[in-house]
């Protein structure tokens, strides 16, 4: 079996799946585009370019390859810039980051609590 060593697993034509997918489960499918389309929406508090600012950063942080193709182009389509790009990079990276070390925080509580636990009689 011969996989290509450029996208193992993720290649940007498997988002054409998605109508197979929800084909398949219709209900929840529609209920999900409802959804996608609200967020989209042009004409909330937040301006479109934010939205896809805001959907760059999540993507980043869930690592979907997917959605980062998306909301790039969406992105640039609606005025982000290169620069306004990069920022996301390291305000994401940044974030991420601070979550490691706050749940770092979190197993240090908890290995000092299971000590305590250990050497309760």
């Amino acid at each position: 079996m011969s996989h290509d060593h450029h996208h193992p697993y993720s290649d940007p034509a498997d988002l054409g799946r998605a109508r197979e997918v929800g084909a398949l489960a219709p209900e929840e499918f529609a209920a999900w585009r409802a959804f996608q389309q609200a967020v989209d929406r042009g004409d909330g508090a937040l301006p479109r370019r934010i939205r896809e600012l805001l959907s760059i950063a999540v993507a980043l942080t869930t690592q979907c390859s997917y959605c980062l193709d998306v909301h790039t182009a969406q992105a640039r389509r609606h005025g982000v810039t290169e620069r306004e790009l990069a920022e996301v990079v390291f305000v994401a990276a940044a974030v991420r980051a601070g979550g490691s070390l706050a749940h770092g925080l979190q197993a240090m509580k908890l290995y000092q609590a299971h000590g305590a636990a250990a050497a309760a009689p």
